[in-house]
C-alpha cells in the first residue's frame, strides 16, 4: 500500500489542520513555520490594537497608528511567506542529502549542494528574526499611547514576537553547526546576538510600559 503523504501546509489551510501536521509524523511543518505562524500571530494582535485606537480620542496619534498599521500588514505578509519558504528549505536540504556519492564527483556537487542548503535554512529563520525585530519596534511605538482596554493585547504581541524570535534562533543554531566556515559562522553568529538583544531590549520596555498603565 502506497504511503501517504501530507499536502504542502499553505496559509490557507485551516489552524485545525496545521496543528495535526505539525504534530504528526511529517518533518513538515516544523519548528521554522510554527515560529513564522507565531509572529503572525503576534502581528494580529498589534494589529488589533491599532485598530481599536481609531477617532477623535486617538486623533493626535493617528499617523502614528497608520504607518504601524501599515508596517505590521506588510509583516504578515511576510511572515505567510517565510511559513512556505522553511517548508522548501527543508525539503532542498533533504534532497541534497539523497544526492549519489559514488564517485568523487558526485561526493563534491552533493557537498556543495548541502552547503547551500544549509545556508538557506539559515537564511529563512535569520529573516525571520528580523521581522520579529521590525514587529516589535511597531509594538512599541504605540504601547504608551494606544488604547488602555486593549493594552494587555498589546503586551501579548509583544511577547509573541519575542517567542518567535527565539524559535526562530534555534532553527538557525541547529542548522550553523553544520558550517565548516568559521568566519560565516562568526558573522552569523554576531547578526543574530544583536538582533536577539534589540528584541529583548524592545520587548522589556513594551511590558514595563503595560503593565504600568495597567496597573495606572
Amino acid at each position: 500500500m502506497p504511503e501517504k503523504k501530507a499536502h504542502a501546509v499553505t496559509w490557507d489551510d485551516s489552524l485545525r489542520y496545521f496543528l495535526e501536521q505539525a504534530g504528526s509524523s511529517h518533518p513538515t511543518p516544523g519548528g521554522g513555520s510554527v515560529a513564522a505562524l507565531v509572529a503572525a500571530l503576534g502581528a494580529s494582535m498589534t494589529s488589533m490594537v491599532g485598530s481599536l485606537s481609531q477617532g477623535e480620542k486617538f486623533a493626535h496619534i493617528h499617523s502614528r497608528i497608520a504607518e504601524v498599521m501599515e508596517s505590521i500588514r506588510s509583516l504578515t505578509a511576510e511572515c505567510e511567506h517565510l511559513l512556505q519558504a522553511d517548508i522548501a528549505s527543508f525539503n532542498q536540504y533533504m534532497n541534497a542529502l539523497k544526492l549519489p556519492k559514488g564517485t568523487e564527483e558526485e561526493k563534491d556537487v552533493r557537498r556543495k549542494a548541502i552547503q547551500e542548503a544549509a545556508l538557506l535554512a539559515m537564511d529563512v529563520p535569520l529573516r525571520l528574526i528580523e521581522v520579529c525585530r521590525d514587529g516589535m519596534i511597531s509594538t512599541s511605538r504605540i504601547a504608551d499611547s494606544c488604547n488602555k482596554n486593549v493594552i494587555s493585547d498589546l503586551g501579548i504581541g509583544a511577547l509573541l514576537f519575542e517567542a518567535a524570535a527565539q524559535s526562530a534562533l534555534l532553527t538557525v543554531e541547529i542548522n550553523m553547526a553544520s558550517l565548516k566556515d568559521m568566519e560565516l559562522k562568526r558573522r552569523y553568529s554576531d547578526i543574530m546576538s544583536s538582533l536577539i538583544r534589540e528584541i529583548g531590549e524592545l520587548k522589556d520596555e513594551t511590558l514595563q510600559i503595560t503593565r504600568g498603565r495597567i496597573l495606572g
